[in-house]
Formats: structure tokens, sequence, C-alpha cells
């Protein structure tokens, strides 16, 4: 009998693991492909192996004003995807270790629960005080006409040995942006559609525009408002028809989905009695618990912002719950990051979804073009902006555009985890020159006493 079986060993699954582990559990994790889920094999190591790619090409375009002389000799993609291959190896075999270390049985194969202490896995059954699955998401694409031919799904495209010279990404979301990003930057002609008036819609509106902007001046082209109505051959490639306010063709090579449908089906659910939502997901609740008391799920098989850092929270709250230790997810709490060029990202409230809740908006913003360190290292694009409770003074979210956004943003997630005012925020020091005086500034905005704006 096993304290804990976890079905799934990505992110979310690992994690739960070894914290049941930790806690003193008898833990066999169950996983049907390859350790590292999505994130270490297919989505986040790789995607950023690629986008340092895309970072150094484009760098060589301003070297010159710094007095640095470089020339662009070309791309070598199969170096690129050896690279990828080589760190999410490396990252595998690191986990297997910790795994062994932790005394952690993993069973290599399908599983599938028969009741809510038994879990079958090619034919052995396996009894169980607690089930935690945690079988991630996997690609999907729109059912449209003649798209199957021309489709490159997000899983797909970090594979490529052979840049493709148009590229048309249907979608406004993380994956998409960020792809057509490092895709444009390497020499991809990238046509981004999306069915809402902006990019990044369930981002603060000010995130979207900035970072709209600057994919339109790096030679994105944006089509707001549109739909993916149907792909056929043409000579050369595809032709793309996108539907909106007016029809129009766009000329490619290759159609990128990035739709992502939770991994719920196959698992016996159904014999179990647990819940799931219209999209497929496995409802919980802040314990990670579904609403059969012993079975717990974590992940992107549970929905939302489906992020790798997410599901490992999430884990950790699963196994503490399933091992008898009281914990919750803070799901407001979770950050988001976006690896284009600049980076963008966010924890928190937008100021859309404050007002939406009723609370009194005030708002911060300082512009990267003032920022010292942005003027000195040429990256001007993007703000800092802070989205405050008018009443108490609580800093209720915090979105970034510009230089190491991704990196600044924990700190963020700190202040908002510790409940910071905007006070508290404004009057914390930053090293000069650097990227985070901004959101210190930005701060000192929403308070109306910003050192380095007009006043207002």
């Amino acid at each position: 009998m096993y304290d804990v079986i976890v079905i799934g060993g990505g992110p979310g699954g690992y994690a739960a693991a070894i914290r049941a582990s930790q806690l003193g559990g008898r833990v066999a994790m169950v996983e049907a492909a390859e350790i590292g889920g999505t994130c270490v094999n297919r989505g986040c190591l790789p995607s950023k192996v690629w986008a340092r790619a895309a970072f150094f090409k484009q760098s060589l375009a301003a070297m010159a004003e710094f007095g640095v002389k470089a020339a662009f000799e070309g791309l070598d993609l199969a170096r690129i995807v050896a690279r990828k291959e080589g760190v999410s190896g490396d990252v595998r075999m690191g986990m297997a270790g910790l795994l062994s270390q932790n005394k952690i049985e993993v069973i290599v194969g399908r599983a599938q629960l028969e009741n809510p202490q038994t879990v079958a896995v090619d034919g052995k059954k396996l009894e169980t005080r607690q089930v935690i699955l945690a079988t991630g998401a996997a690609t999907v694409a729109p059912e449209i006409p003649g798209l199957e031919a021309a489709l490159l799904t997000a899983d797909q495209v970090y594979q490529m040995t052979a840049l493709p010279g148009a590229v048309l990404v249907v979608g406004g979301g993380h994956i998409e942006v960020e792809t057509a990003a490092v895709l444009n930057a390497l020499g991809t002609k990238v046509t981004l559609a999306f069915g809402t008036p902006r990019i990044l819609p369930e981002e603060d509106g000010d995130v979207g525009q900035r970072l709209g902007q600057a994919l339109r001046d790096q030679g994105v082209e944006l089509v707001p408002r549109t739909t993916l109505k149907s792909v056929k051959r043409a000579a050369t490639g595809f032709e793309a028809l996108l539907s909106g306010s007016k029809e129009q063709a766009v000329a490619v090579d290759r159609v990128l989905t990035a739709g992502r449908r939770p991994n719920s089906a196959g698992l016996g659910l159904e014999s179990t009695g647990v819940r799931l939502g219209g999209g497929g997901e496995i409802e919980v609740d802040r314990y990670q618990r579904t609403n059969i008391p012993n079975i717990y799920a974590v992940g992107d098989v549970t929905g939302g912002w489906m992020l790798s850092f997410a599901a490992t929270v999430m884990g950790v709250v699963a196994a503490e719950n399933a091992m008898g230790v009281s914990s919750v997810f803070r799901s407001r709490l979770v950050p988001r990051g976006i690896f284009t060029l600049p980076e963008a990202a966010a924890v928190g409230l937008s100021e859309e979804a404050a007002e939406a809740e009723g609370y009194e908006v005030e708002t911060g913003d300082f512009p990267m073009s003032i920022n010292g360190l942005a003027l000195s290292y040429g990256e001007l694009d993007g703000a800092a902006k802070v989205v405050v409770d008018g009443r108490y003074g609580e800093v209720l979210g915090v979105h970034l555009v510009g230089g190491r956004a991704t990196e600044l943003i924990w700190g963020a997630a700190q202040a908002l985890q510790l409940e910071t005012t905007a006070e508290d925020l404004a009057r914390s020091l930053a090293v000069h020159p650097t990227f985070s005086e901004a959101l210190v500034m930005a701060a000192q905005n929403a308070l109306g006493w910003a050192l380095y704006l007009p006043r207002r």
C-alpha cells in the first residue's frame, strides 16, 4: 500500500512526489513518457534556448552603437536543436537522480484509476491511500479546412532544423506571442492573427499595447479581430484565409497554433466520480483537492494559466494536504513571464480586473525610455506599471514590459505575497542604474510624487 501515487512526471507531479516523500510517505510516480513533461522536453526550456539564439541575433544589429563591429554569418538550427536536447537531457538526468535519492518508485506505463484507491498500470493493480493527478495537457489544433497540411504546433516548432520563410501564428496568448517574437527575430516573416482587439487579452491592457507596438516595430504584422477560416495549397507554400471585418489572404509556409487541452481523458475518472469542467479540466479547490476526498489534481490538467512553476507549487500544496499538512494554493500570486524582445511579465490583478472587482483603482507608470540602465543599454521599449487599491494602498498588481522583466517579477510577486502597500514599494531602495528602479518609480507615480516624471 502506497501513501501517495502520483500520475504524471512533469513539474507538478515531480514536485508532489518529492514533497510527499519528504513528509514520510511511501510514494510511487507513474509516467508514460519522459520525466519532465512539456516544460522540460517541449516547452519552457526548449523555447528559452531558441529565445536566447534570437536575442543574440537581434543584438548584432545594436552592437555598432557600442563600438563593437560584428557580422551575421547565418543560423545553424541543427546546433540550436542539439543544445536544446542537451539542456533537456541534463535536466531529466538530474530529476531522475533526485527521485531516486528521495526513494520514490518510478513506474513507467500508462495509469488508469479503477476506484479512488486503486491505480492500474498496464494491467498491474496498485493500492494507495491518496492519488495526485498531474497528467498535464496536450496540443490541440482547431478544426479548420486545409489546416492539417500546413500545421506547425507549439510542440513541433522547436524541433525545426530549417526556418520557414513565412509563418502565420494564430492566437494572441502567451505562447503564440513569444513564438512569434522568436521566429521574427531569427528571420521568418511572421503574421500574428488573433480574435481579440489586442494581444494578451488576459493581461493588463497596457502590457498588450506596449508589447504589441514593440512587435510591430520589429516587423511582426499584427492582425486583430480575425479568425482563420481556411488554408489551401498555393504554387509555393499555402494561402491562409483570414476572416474579420474583411477577408484577407496571407501567403505562408506554415501555420502555427498553440491551443492546449487538459489530459483528463483515459484516466478512468468516470469510475471515481471526479468532476470535470467544460473544457475537460479537473475541478479542484484551493487545497488542490477534487470532489473526491483522497484524489488531488495539479498543473495543466486543472486548466487555468497552464504554467509549469504554478504546477510545481500546486504539487507541493497537494502533497502536503495528502500527507495531512494543511496548505493552500493562492492563484493570485502566480506570476507570468513572456520571453519576447523586450520581455514582459505580470503578477496579480490587471487594472481592468481590479476595476471589475470593485476596487477604487489607482495606477502608476514609469517608462523605460527614461530609465538610466535602459538608456545605457539601448533597451527603451516598455514600462513598469503598478495597480493599487486606492482605499487602503495595497499593491494589487504589477505589470512590466522591458529588460529583465521576467526576473523582476519575482520581487513583485513577493511584494504581493507580503501585502505590500504602494508607500512601502515607493520608499524601497533599488540599485542605480537598474531596471528595477522603474518599479519603485511607478509606485511613486501611483502616489503622485514621482521624482523623475512631470508633475501630475
